[in-house]
């Protein structure tokens, strides 16, 4: 989209331009819940006169602590009506690492569930000092000092509509959308803030690339809290007017009934979740024929897996994408049209209408087909880091150019492969080795499902690769067969030097696998 012609927008401008286009449309379909467009347009609005009778003022925070619920949405696009900025938290978060994003982003409310899979969040809590957190509101269920959301939804019928509209009217695309705080992985977690304009631009292009349509019925599984299951989930529905069906939580059994039964054509997530679909013993039972569109990423995707996804399960169109949460979630995609190898090799190109780079470590750009660090530019990238200027200065060139701190390798065409983390690097013998790359070559050897890397300690190495394994279904390769498959294809410093087979790879929300959790299962540790 070139920009002489794109008009920025704010996210209550978008809900409204979707009442109008899709109105008796069905916008959420939740349990037994049912929203048309026009139905969440007033909801939306309902949302935020409690908001308005709750004193939110324009640039302050709200929080979110909740699994995948039609409240979590109405919320959100209530308080991000009258200029709220929402903070997701983590479902998987205990109460220290809430309270600390509570009072790092100064949160002045906090939208939450009484339990969700046996944690009572708000007990979680109790004794942490929150000195800026004034209202805490139970979307579903009772919990103590929580306000029900049926009553903070009363709170606002003295508001007018009118002054909704007017709070909305007065917000630019520049004015702050959300801030989502970082893994934390290398460090405590940094809010990364984004404005309105960019990130509706940003699935504006994004669903326009992969072909999310109106008329999908979009099966979101990526938790809420995630850029995944946020914004290139129900936000990008919004934008086309597609149909969200939110899972609660994620139980394969009653995925494929709901497949059948709700006609889904849209299913984004991680590998695991297409590999688990072609696992299961009784697919063939299930009628799979309405699936269209699947979009895929944050681990390596075998060559076969993506024929599997069109051959087998029927997906018309299965691209891959990368993106961090410092570029509104997005930095590069597959096309539709691309080769199975492409999709499977590479994490695709940039954005229109933004850049992608791999540099040394001077900043200056590599040549096609030699390892740098991935920068990107373009309207995808963040304002700054909350109340963070040094981290700011760091992840930030003086002309724009976000540092992602992922190592990767660009083709001719522009097509990235991702081959690490910098943080993630290990060196084997004087050599530099970067997990990701190892686990791409790794997955494309039959009898392996999935597969992660890491560096642990050698005596006469310094460090040499040890690879967890999860082997496919029907199939019991050895430590010998993994290790001797790698010899042959890959150079041998990258080769492990030790396997070790588990039934699932330990992920944290965000679909990845958690590199920390296998180093504790590692064998010695």
């Amino acid at each position: 989209m070139p920009q002489t012609q794109y008009t920025a927008r704010t996210l209550p401008q978008v809900v409204a331009e979707s009442a109008a286009a899709y109105g008796s449309r069905v916008a959420i379909t939740d349990g037994d819940v049912q929203l048309t467009y026009a139905e969440l347009d007033t909801a939306r609005i309902r949302s935020a006169r409690a908001f308005l009778a709750a004193g939110l003022e324009k640039g302050e925070r709200i929080a979110i602590w909740a699994p995948n619920i039609y409240q979590w949405i109405i919320a959100a696009i209530g308080a991000q009506s009258v200029g709220g900025v929402l903070v997701p938290l983590n479902t998987r978060y205990k109460g220290v690492e809430a309270a600390y994003i509570l009072r790092s982003s100064g949160a002045k409310m906090l939208f939450t569930v009484g339990e969700f899979l046996g944690a009572r969040y708000p007990e979680m809590l109790a004794d942490q000092v929150l000195p800026e957190l004034q209202q805490i509101v139970s979307l579903s269920g009772e919990a103590v000092n929580c306000q029900s959301w049926e009553a903070f939804l009363a709170s606002g019928e003295a508001i007018p509509a009118e002054e909704v509209e007017r709070r909305a009217s007065a917000l630019t695309p520049e004015d702050t959308l959300d801030i989502l705080f970082t893994s934390g992985t290398t460090g405590n977690p940094k809010g990364v803030v984004t404005c309105h304009g960019q990130n509706i631009r940003t699935f504006e292009t994004w669903s326009a690339t992969v072909g999310l349509r109106s008329e999908d019925n979009y099966l979101i599984i990526n938790p809420f809290f995630h850029s995944f299951g946020y914004k290139a989930g129900w936000l990008a529905a919004i934008i086309r007017g597609a149909h969200i069906l939110p899972v609660l939580n994620f139980d394969l059994d009653a995925v494929l009934v709901q497949i059948a039964r709700d006609n889904i054509s849209m299913i984004p997530g991680p590998p695991t979740i297409y590999q688990s679909l072609l696992a299961h013993p009784r697919r063939n039972e299930y009628d799979l024929s309405s699936l269209r569109l699947a979009v895929t990423g944050a681990a390596p995707v075998p060559v076969e897996l993506v024929r599997q996804m069109r051959e087998v399960l029927g997906f018309e169109v299965v691209v891959t994408a990368y993106g961090l949460t410092e570029s509104c979630g997005v930095v590069s995609i597959c096309r539709a049209d691309d080769s199975a190898e492409r999709i499977s090799h590479t994490s695709g190109c940039a954005m229109d209408g933004t850049e992608i780079q791999c540099v040394d470590a001077a900043g200056q750009p590599v040549a096609p087909g030699v390892d740098g660090e991935i920068w990107t530019r373009g309207f995808n990238v963040m304002q700054h880091y909350f109340n963070n200027p040094e981290a700011t200065a760091e992840a930030l060139s003086d002309d724009g150019w976000l540092k992602t701190g992922d190592i990767g390798v660009m083709d001719e065409d522009g097509y990235v492969r991702i081959t690490g983390r910098m943080k993630e690097m290990f060196i084997v013998g004087g050599f530099n080795c970067y997990p990701a790359e190892i686990e791409n070559i790794l997955c494309d050897m039959p009898g392996v499902a999935r597969a992660a890397v890491i560096g642990v300690p050698d005596e006469r190495m310094g460090e040499v690769a040890r690879a967890f394994v999860v082997r496919a279904a029907d199939a019991n390769p050895d430590e010998a067969d993994v290790i001797g498959w790698a010899r042959d294809h890959m150079a041998n410093y990258k080769v492990p030097r030790s396997v070790v087979f588990l039934e699932e790879l330990p992920m944290n929300a965000g679909g990845k696998v958690d590199k920390a959790e296998l180093a504790k299962r590692s064998p010695g540790a």
